[in-house]
């Protein structure tokens, strides 16, 4: 009568992803379900969670249990390949030489796919298959494909744990040193490259505009961590939901135009610099209107290629919520094709590019400066110059090395279908790749000879106002005034010394 009761018992319509708590008209997200609270308030979700995989059934058999197999050899599924064990509802295609996910009977309530060929899976693949109550998959993302299943395994990916976003306690502190570093360092260099006038108008532009494209890196890692602090203890709960949510979309979008946009920033203040000083008597340098509609579509340029994946969702698929720090670097074969594309395009194309380019002009440079300097008479004069251009060419291209060259290395080991620990994403994002961002306030402006010499003027301007000051107090105390008698008289000192000037009392 009970199991008569509860099969007619009327289930709420839940949104995709949700499941009806019992026989209530609450609905609750999958990761709510068999997570040891009680989030409906009369137990459903805690209900029927016992893992009834093949490894429960093999640990009965092989221990004598045999009271917990109780499936009968009796199939109750009505298509299925032939290559599978069907038992009852339940369905075994476990190194079957299956190449996609079979069709098969609505009413299967298990499906085993381990050891198959299946290299993808299109949006949509298990929507039929209502009953289904658990689809184990070698990736926590894959859970997505099967919004339908209660509960889908594993529950983490590999950058999150299964209580928090950012896993290691390395990681959480660092992401809001480096953002703090990368925000500060950044909004200095504007504060000032606007308070000290420059000769060259055109260059203080394009650094200022490179700070403010760095900024963005340094938002969206304080994003990070406060949606990390955020979900602390509970992510498991809620990682699909954050994943696929207008948040963390946007998240991924300001990393990917700061990046692109700083990269394209970066090359072109680097040809800039090249030109200068390998071809230093041509005419083909940018004036400060072809400079400005550069910049215009540098910045262009980097928006369509972060806002291009929202286009098409069933082209690009889930494009930014790919793991928990929302960030499209590493790739598998289950992914949509046009996400594939599109992500091997932009790092390992546009990306890559850049870096060579600028990696070529700064030692093309260095070659020229040096080839310069030899042709003069004293050559030991230009020793040291050498020395600090050496030096500063070499950290600007050790900088870009830092940051690229491990996203280069995981997206070519992920093209050559390498398996790659899912936490490595959450390092490069946090630690490599914000190196840029972080750097480029020291590598072009506080370290350059030019900020050098004006903050020497500012600070030379400012201990002659110091000087002036004291000395002008000294002349004021130095004047008493006397009483005599009848009168008030000024007294003078004898003399009184200001500056290089003796003056002397007036008679």
């Amino acid at each position: 009568d009970a199991a008569l009761t509860e099969r007619n018992m009327i289930i709420p319509l839940c949104q995709r992803g949700y499941f009806p708590c019992g026989n209530l008209s609450k609905c609750l997200p999958r990761a709510f379900h068999c997570d040891g609270v009680d989030d409906c308030g009369n137990g459903a979700d805690e209900k029927n969670c016992g893992d009834t995989s093949g490894w429960a059934t093999i640990f009965g058999t092989v221990h004598g249990n045999v009271n917990t197999v109780t499936l009968t050899q009796e199939c109750f599924l009505t298509q299925y390949p032939q290559l599978c064990d069907c038992k009852e509802t339940e369905l075994e295609c476990v190194n079957a030489g299956l190449k996609s996910v079979p069709t098969i009977s609505s009413n299967v309530t298990l499906l085993y796919l381990n050891h198959n060929s299946i290299t993808t899976l299109k949006p949509g693949v298990f929507k039929d298959l209502h009953q289904l109550t658990w689809l184990y998959f070698k990736n926590f993302r894959y859970c997505s494909y099967a919004p339908h299943v209660r509960l889908c395994m594993p529950l983490s990916d590999g950058i999150s744990s299964f209580e928090d976003l950012l896993a290691n306690n390395i990681l959480r502190i660092f992401v809001w040193v480096i953002a703090f570093i990368t925000c500060f360092g950044n909004l200095f260099v504007i504060g000032m490259r606007s308070f000290i006038k420059a000769e060259n108008t055109t260059h203080a532009m394009s650094i200022k505009i490179l700070c403010c494209a760095d900024c963005l890196m340094g938002i969206y890692l304080f994003f990070v961590g406060f949606f990390d602090m955020k979900y602390r203890g509970q992510y498991q709960k809620y990682a699909l939901l954050w994943m696929e949510s207008p948040q963390c979309h946007l998240l991924g979008f300001l990393a990917m135009l700061s990046t692109e946009v700083s990269v394209l920033l970066l090359t072109f203040l680097t040809l800039e610099k090249f030109l200068v000083i390998v071809f230093p008597f041509s005419n083909i340098r940018p004036k400060k209107r072809q400079t400005l509609g550069i910049l215009i579509c540098i910045w262009m340029a980097g928006f369509l290629i972060a806002v291009i994946p929202f286009w098409n969702k069933d082209y690009f698929g889930n494009f930014y919520g790919k793991n928990g720090v929302c960030f499209p670097l590493y790739h598998d074969h289950t992914e949509a094709t046009g996400s594939q594309l599109y992500s091997l395009g932009i790092f390992l194309g546009v990306n890559l590019l850049a870096f060579l380019i600028i990696m070529f002009s700064y030692i093309t440079m260095f070659c020229s400066i040096q080839k310069t300097a030899a042709k003069t008479a004293e050559v030991r004069n230009h020793i040291g110059k050498e020395v600090a251009v050496a030096n500063r060419f070499f950290f600007i291209v050790f900088s870009d090395a830092i940051c690229w060259i491990p996203v280069f290395v995981v997206k070519i080991l992920s093209l050559l279908r390498v398996e790659i620990p899912g936490t490595i994403t959450s390092w490069i994002v946090i630690f490599f790749l914000p190196v840029n961002s972080a750097l480029n306030p020291i590598l072009y402006t506080l370290t350059t000879s030019f900020f050098k010499d004006k903050l020497k003027q500012l600070l030379h301007k400012h201990r002659r106002k110091s000087v002036f000051k004291i000395k002008k107090r000294s002349l004021s105390t130095s004047i008493v005034w006397t009483d005599d008698s009848s009168s008030l008289k000024l007294g003078v000192l004898n003399k009184i010394t200001f500056g290089d000037n003796i003056m002397k009392p007036l008679p």
